[in-house]
């Protein structure tokens, strides 16, 4: 079972896919979409993996953060909730954010996630009540600092926009959560933190 893969990234499919080459073999790999963002054609890194195996299927989830593929884990032992949906959520929410949803029992940001209905996010909050105590790290919000929009903002806008029309958010819902989001990052040209408060504006966070 392949637990982690250091290598160089090859080549980036947005909005989730990568191939990373190690010792010669090349591994085609989803990602959240967070996670995606970081990534840059070339770069040396480890990334931990989740060897998903289905009847008619192999896949490979990889994660930057190793507690995000702690949370993945956690998720597809739920009744219903299969690696897609998983992986939906960890491009909408984070590890802490999931955690706080469930604590609370607030099935509402859960629901936000495209895909995920009431009932799932009832049963997810039931089945991980309790069980998400080594994600309690603090939420951050990010400043509230207005900055203007140049080249590189609007090609960042461009990709944040895709990303989300990806997951299932609706053009109209996407392109509000970004003019919002847009406020609460320094550099509006920086895809993934552009990224991380629209996604941050639509889970109810």
């Amino acid at each position: 079972m392949i637990g982690s893969i250091t290598g160089q990234v090859q080549y980036l499919n947005a909005p989730v896919a990568c191939l990373m080459t190690t010792g010669g073999v090349g591994y085609e790999l989803e990602l959240p979409i967070p996670s995606f963002y970081q990534l840059t054609v070339g770069a040396t890194l480890t990334l931990y993996v989740h060897h998903h195996v289905r009847e008619d299927a192999e896949s490979l989830f990889a994660f930057i953060d190793k507690q995000d593929r702690d949370v993945f884990r956690k998720l597809i032992k739920i009744n219903g909730v299969g690696a897609k949906m998983a992986l939906a959520m960890l491009s909408t929410l984070t590890a802490a954010e999931i955690r706080q949803a469930v604590e609370r029992d607030n099935d509402v940001a859960l629901v936000r996630v495209p895909g995920i209905g009431k009932k799932t996010a009832q049963r997810i909050i039931l089945d991980l009540k309790g069980k998400l105590n080594e994600f309690a790290g603090d939420i951050t919000t990010g400043e509230h600092l207005f900055t203007d929009v140049a080249d590189g903002g609007m090609q960042a806008i461009a990709e944040v926009e895709s990303a989300l029309l990806n997951l299932g958010y609706k053009e109209k819902e996407a392109q509000a959560a970004i003019k919002l989001a847009q406020s609460q990052v320094e550099d509006a040209t920086n895809t993934s933190a552009l990224l991380k408060a629209a996604l941050r504006q639509l889970s109810g966070f």
